[in-house]
């Protein structure tokens, strides 16, 4: 399956963005999905993820409450709603598909999109 990111951006602190993931080659519902963030100097560390079908999912204590992770199977898409972001939100935003479980662990997943780089200006 092949994953495309998109709907990343210069936002000020407390704006709002919407990630759009899609998904093409494969069904999306075969997979778990995951949103993965990697800033400057860190490691990639894991922020929402949602089951094959949606009934599930998890989010970073860190974004809890304002990041909302939410699929449209009919359109093999996965959203990542991000409200009130602040400068520590700001790096490059990648999704991933993963076909046993659904995972925090980067290597649960086997694809990935190639990334879309949010920015939250202070």
């Amino acid at each position: 399956v092949q994953l495309q990111a998109s709907g990343g951006g210069l936002v000020q602190a407390g704006g709002s963005l919407r990630l759009s993931c899609v998904a093409s080659g494969r069904i999306l519902n075969n997979y778990h999905m995951g949103w993965f963030r990697q800033a400057p100097g860190k490691e990639r560390e894991f922020v929402a993820g949602i089951s094959q079908i949606g009934g599930e999912t998890d989010t970073v204590d860190s974004v809890k409450g304002r990041f909302t992770i939410s699929r449209d199977n009919a359109k093999n898409t996965v959203y990542l709603q991000m409200n009130s972001l602040k400068p520590e939100d700001t790096a490059v935003y990648y999704c991933a598909a993963a076909t046993l479980f659904p995972s925090r662990r980067l290597g649960a997943y086997n694809y990935w999109g190639q990334g879309t780089q949010v920015t939250v200006s202070s």
